[in-house]
Protein backbone atom coordinates (compact mmCIF):
# COMPACT_ATOMS: atom_id res chain seq x y z
CA UNK A 1 0.00 0.00 0.00
CA UNK A 2 1.38 3.07 -0.98
CA UNK A 3 0.88 6.06 1.68
CA UNK A 4 -0.72 9.36 0.19
CA UNK A 5 0.24 12.73 1.31
CA UNK A 6 -2.31 13.50 4.35
CA UNK A 7 -3.52 9.87 4.31
CA UNK A 8 -5.09 8.61 7.47
CA UNK A 9 -4.07 4.99 8.31
CA UNK A 10 -6.66 2.77 10.49
CA UNK A 11 -4.70 1.07 13.46
CA UNK A 12 -6.06 -0.86 16.26
CA UNK A 13 -4.69 1.92 18.21
CA UNK A 14 -5.60 4.67 16.59
CA UNK A 15 -5.92 7.04 13.35
CA UNK A 16 -2.74 7.82 12.32
CA UNK A 17 -2.26 11.27 10.41
CA UNK A 18 0.82 10.86 7.89
CA UNK A 19 2.50 14.20 8.03
CA UNK A 20 3.08 15.07 4.55
CA UNK A 21 6.56 16.19 5.10
CA UNK A 22 7.43 12.47 5.33
CA UNK A 23 6.28 11.87 2.13
CA UNK A 24 7.67 14.76 0.28
CA UNK A 25 11.20 13.03 -0.76
CA UNK A 26 9.57 10.10 -2.42
CA UNK A 27 7.01 12.13 -4.33
CA UNK A 28 9.68 14.31 -5.59
CA UNK A 29 12.29 11.63 -7.18
CA UNK A 30 9.75 9.41 -8.23
CA UNK A 31 6.65 11.49 -8.91
CA UNK A 32 8.19 14.83 -9.75
CA UNK A 33 11.56 14.11 -11.64
CA UNK A 34 11.51 16.89 -13.72
CA UNK A 35 11.21 19.18 -10.36
CA UNK A 36 12.07 22.92 -11.37
CA UNK A 37 16.02 23.82 -9.68
CA UNK A 38 13.82 27.08 -7.83
CA UNK A 39 11.15 24.40 -6.22
CA UNK A 40 14.22 22.21 -5.37
CA UNK A 41 16.37 24.73 -3.68
CA UNK A 42 13.22 26.34 -2.13
CA UNK A 43 12.51 23.06 -0.11
CA UNK A 44 15.69 22.50 1.19
CA UNK A 45 15.39 26.03 2.26
CA UNK A 46 12.44 25.50 3.62
CA UNK A 47 13.90 22.50 5.76
CA UNK A 48 16.70 23.56 6.67
CA UNK A 49 15.40 26.75 7.96
CA UNK A 50 12.64 24.70 10.02
CA UNK A 51 15.51 22.96 11.62
CA UNK A 52 17.42 26.09 12.34
CA UNK A 53 14.58 27.48 14.02
CA UNK A 54 13.80 24.84 16.20
CA UNK A 55 17.03 24.52 17.42
CA UNK A 56 17.73 28.24 18.20
CA UNK A 57 13.88 28.15 20.05
CA UNK A 58 15.69 25.95 22.08
CA UNK A 59 18.05 28.47 22.94
CA UNK A 60 15.26 31.51 22.76
CA UNK A 61 17.01 33.07 19.93
CA UNK A 62 14.68 34.52 16.98
CA UNK A 63 15.60 33.16 13.55
CA UNK A 64 16.09 37.06 12.44
CA UNK A 65 18.66 37.88 15.03
CA UNK A 66 20.67 34.97 14.44
CA UNK A 67 21.16 36.07 10.97
CA UNK A 68 22.07 39.62 12.18
CA UNK A 69 24.37 38.31 15.20
CA UNK A 70 26.23 36.21 12.41
CA UNK A 71 27.29 39.10 10.76
CA UNK A 72 28.19 40.90 13.34
CA UNK A 73 30.17 37.97 15.07
CA UNK A 74 32.75 38.51 11.73
CA UNK A 75 32.54 42.44 11.40
CA UNK A 76 31.38 44.23 14.86
CA UNK A 77 30.52 47.77 14.75
CA UNK A 78 28.70 48.20 11.29
CA UNK A 79 26.39 51.08 10.61
CA UNK A 80 22.63 50.23 10.51
CA UNK A 81 22.34 50.25 6.78
CA UNK A 82 25.24 48.41 6.56
CA UNK A 83 24.16 45.83 8.56
CA UNK A 84 21.02 45.00 6.73
CA UNK A 85 22.63 45.47 3.46
CA UNK A 86 24.78 42.30 4.48
CA UNK A 87 21.54 40.41 5.89
CA UNK A 88 19.78 41.24 2.93
CA UNK A 89 16.43 42.90 4.69
CA UNK A 90 15.09 45.92 4.82
CA UNK A 91 16.41 49.20 7.17
CA UNK A 92 13.16 49.40 8.97
CA UNK A 93 13.13 45.60 9.44
CA UNK A 94 16.83 45.54 10.79
CA UNK A 95 15.44 48.90 13.22
CA UNK A 96 12.93 46.66 14.55
CA UNK A 97 15.39 43.48 15.15
CA UNK A 98 18.15 45.36 16.66
CA UNK A 99 15.72 47.65 19.04
CA UNK A 100 14.71 43.75 20.46
CA UNK A 101 18.42 42.70 20.73
CA UNK A 102 19.20 46.11 22.42
CA UNK A 103 16.41 45.05 24.69
CA UNK A 104 17.69 41.21 25.29
CA UNK A 105 21.37 42.77 26.03
CA UNK A 106 22.72 41.64 22.77
CA UNK A 107 23.89 44.81 21.15
CA UNK A 108 24.52 48.52 21.83
CA UNK A 109 24.59 51.29 19.53
CA UNK A 110 27.07 53.67 19.84
CA UNK A 111 27.72 57.18 17.83
CA UNK A 112 31.63 57.54 17.37
CA UNK A 113 33.07 60.60 18.06
CA UNK A 114 34.43 60.89 14.95
CA UNK A 115 31.08 60.87 13.36
CA UNK A 116 28.36 62.16 15.42
CA UNK A 117 25.66 61.42 12.92
CA UNK A 118 26.55 57.91 12.16
CA UNK A 119 25.36 54.94 15.01
CA UNK A 120 27.47 51.93 14.77
CA UNK A 121 26.09 48.03 16.47
CA UNK A 122 28.41 46.34 18.78
CA UNK A 123 27.90 43.32 20.41
CA UNK A 124 27.90 43.07 23.66
CA UNK A 125 29.86 40.36 25.70
CA UNK A 126 25.96 38.51 26.12
CA UNK A 127 25.62 39.34 22.53
CA UNK A 128 29.22 37.47 21.61
CA UNK A 129 28.80 34.93 23.90
CA UNK A 130 25.74 33.86 22.15
CA UNK A 131 28.04 32.30 19.30
CA UNK A 132 29.91 29.63 21.18
CA UNK A 133 25.90 28.59 22.51
CA UNK A 134 24.25 28.55 18.77
CA UNK A 135 26.68 27.66 16.01
CA UNK A 136 26.99 24.19 17.01
CA UNK A 137 22.94 23.90 16.71
CA UNK A 138 23.40 25.36 13.02
CA UNK A 139 26.71 22.79 12.35
CA UNK A 140 24.21 19.85 13.83
CA UNK A 141 21.58 21.05 11.22
CA UNK A 142 23.76 21.24 8.25
CA UNK A 143 25.38 17.63 9.69
CA UNK A 144 22.22 16.46 9.53
CA UNK A 145 21.46 17.93 5.71
CA UNK A 146 24.61 16.59 4.31
CA UNK A 147 24.20 13.30 6.32
CA UNK A 148 24.63 10.28 3.63
CA UNK A 149 25.97 12.48 0.68
CA UNK A 150 29.45 11.95 -0.18
CA UNK A 151 32.58 14.84 -0.52
CA UNK A 152 32.75 14.61 -4.10
CA UNK A 153 28.93 15.07 -4.34
CA UNK A 154 28.68 18.03 -1.83
CA UNK A 155 31.71 19.56 -3.94
CA UNK A 156 30.11 19.71 -7.39
CA UNK A 157 26.49 20.67 -5.07
CA UNK A 158 28.60 23.90 -3.43
CA UNK A 159 29.66 24.86 -7.39
CA UNK A 160 26.58 24.76 -8.52
CA UNK A 161 24.99 26.59 -6.22
CA UNK A 162 27.65 29.47 -5.87
CA UNK A 163 27.53 29.16 -10.16
CA UNK A 164 23.43 29.20 -9.81
CA UNK A 165 24.10 32.88 -6.99
CA UNK A 166 26.34 34.43 -9.53
CA UNK A 167 23.82 33.76 -12.99
CA UNK A 168 20.96 35.13 -10.59
CA UNK A 169 22.79 38.27 -9.73
CA UNK A 170 24.26 39.21 -12.81
CA UNK A 171 20.84 38.85 -14.57
CA UNK A 172 19.25 40.93 -11.83
CA UNK A 173 21.83 43.40 -12.24
CA UNK A 174 21.18 43.01 -15.68
CA UNK A 175 17.31 44.11 -15.23
CA UNK A 176 18.29 46.98 -13.16
CA UNK A 177 20.25 48.38 -15.68
CA UNK A 178 17.26 47.58 -18.22
CA UNK A 179 15.04 49.28 -15.68
CA UNK A 180 17.19 52.08 -15.34
CA UNK A 181 17.37 52.91 -19.26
Amino acid sequence: MRIQLGMTLNTPDSNLKIDPRAEMPALLREAEPNERMAHLIKLAQRGLSRGLQARLRKNSILYGHWTLLRILWRVDGMTQRQLSEQAGVTEPTAFGALQAMEKLGYITRQKLPDNGKQIRIFLTPKGAALKSLIVPAAEECNRIALNGISSDHLSVTRRTLLTIIENMVADDLALAGKDAA
